[in-house]
């Protein structure tokens, strides 16, 4: 018997919420049984190390447009995560300036000695820019843009920043960055590379979103400037069939949409890390104005300049 049409959409509608991919191309990973289709974590702790590191390290890119981070979509597989990038040459720029390790000799703690992601390489596979770690079973695909302007990017990053790395393998530095104990209450890892593979999720219906965290204390802070309805975030990540199983233990939120102002609070625990994560949602409402056109035309004759 054929599965009715609405049927298999309601399959992929959690994953196609919280990836931005397709329902045609996930017609073909549906489970037999019927069931809906979840996310597979990353096979490998070093897979999802170097997920959490560009997660946490993209937040500082703020908001540009109404996808966080610059990500359109996402294709999450055991050992690979395909991200499709927002085709605009300022988004290029902000990767690969924020992710690229630089090396600073006159900082003190080892963390500190490296800007970027310690270890971080890349190169041009086709039409896609692979990002990598040497002799570690690691890959994040990109695509969307023009690689092209990967490769202009990195040449002006290579003139002004004397300090870029360019050898292949691990620099000392490098090395002690990445095994120097972390700053954080808890291994990034297991908390943030789920959440990348679900980024989506935590965009909201405004022109401009942004998705950020950071450690605070003995927990982690999340945040949203225009996050979904706090039902639909809570389904996405704690019990919908693509959750992570992230548990609420308080809420407080302004939804449904017919209050104007105020922010969402939830906080969030992970049963699998004993993790604390609160969540605010800011509400902030921007809209797209003349001003932010123009500061976007500028960012993109920036980058290609």
């Amino acid at each position: 018997m054929t599965t009715p049409q609405h049927t298999l959409l309601h399959l992929t509608a959690d994953r196609r919420r919280s990836t931005g991919e397709s329902h045609q191309s996930l017609l073909p990973l549906l489970p037999e049984d019927g069931s809906a289709l979840s996310i597979p974590d990353a096979r490998r702790l070093e897979q999802a190390e170097l997920e959490a590191d560009l997660f946490l390290t993209l937040g500082s890119m703020g908001g540009f447009s109404v996808h966080p981070m610059g990500i359109v979509r996402l294709r999450p597989r055991p050992d690979q995560l395909t991200i499709q990038l927002l085709h605009e040459p300022y988004v290029v720029w902000y990767w690969a300036d924020l992710l690229l390790p630089r090396i600073n000799d006159e900082a003190g703690h080892p963390r500190d000695r490296v800007s970027g992601i310690p270890g971080l390489r890349w190169r041009v596979v086709g039409k896609t820019v692979q990002l990598y770690r040497p002799d570690m079973p690691t890959r994040i695909v990109l695509t969307g843009s023009n690689v092209r302007w990967w490769r202009h990017v990195t040449r002006r990053m290579e003139a002004d920043y004397p300090t870029l790395v360019r050898h292949p393998g691990w620099t000392p530095h490098e090395r002690a960055a990445y095994e120097a104990p972390g700053p954080h209450p808890y291994p990034p890892a297991r908390l943030f590379s789920p959440l990348l593979r679900r980024l989506r999720a935590t965009a909201g219906t405004q022109p401009l979103n942004s998705t950020d965290a950071w450690s605070s204390g003995d927990a982690w802070r999340l945040e949203a400037t225009d996050g979904p309805s706090c039902p639909d975030l809570v389904r996405l990540l704690g019990h919908g069939p693509t959750a992570m199983g992230w548990t609420v233990s308080h809420k407080s939120c302004t939804c449904p949409c017919d209050h104007e102002h105020g922010s969402c609070t939830i906080d969030f625990h992970d049963p699998r890390t004993g993790a604390s994560i609160y969540y605010t949602n800011g509400r902030w409402r921007r809209t797209l104005t003349l001003r932010h056109l123009q500061r976007t035309r500028e960012l993109n004759t920036a980058a290609l300049t």
